[in-house]
């Protein structure tokens, strides 16, 4: 699922801002947020597949898909702003 790839590069950003050298941001703890919101929709779409494969037409994902790009909107604003 490429869902757990989104949400282990949230990990991998975290990890690099919290314990890097490079820079370490205030807020680096908000990247977490969309992470492990991420790490949920994967379960959810496990849980999806394995109870009802011929699901075609999803109208959870029209909740879901903009969650979760303003949670992602936030925590980068949140990470990044000096």
């Amino acid at each position: 699922m490429h869902i757990l790839g989104v949400a282990s590069v949230y990990f991998i950003v975290w990890t690099v801002l919290r314990f890097g050298k490079i820079r370490k941001a205030r807020h680096a703890n908000a990247i977490l947020v969309p992470a492990v919101f991420c790490l949920m929709y994967a379960a959810w779409e496990w849980l999806v597949l394995i109870k009802s494969p011929e699901a075609d037409i999803r109208v959870d994902l029209l909740l879901i898909w903009p969650i979760q790009a303003i949670l992602t909107i936030w925590a980068l604003v949140r990470t990044f702003r000096l």
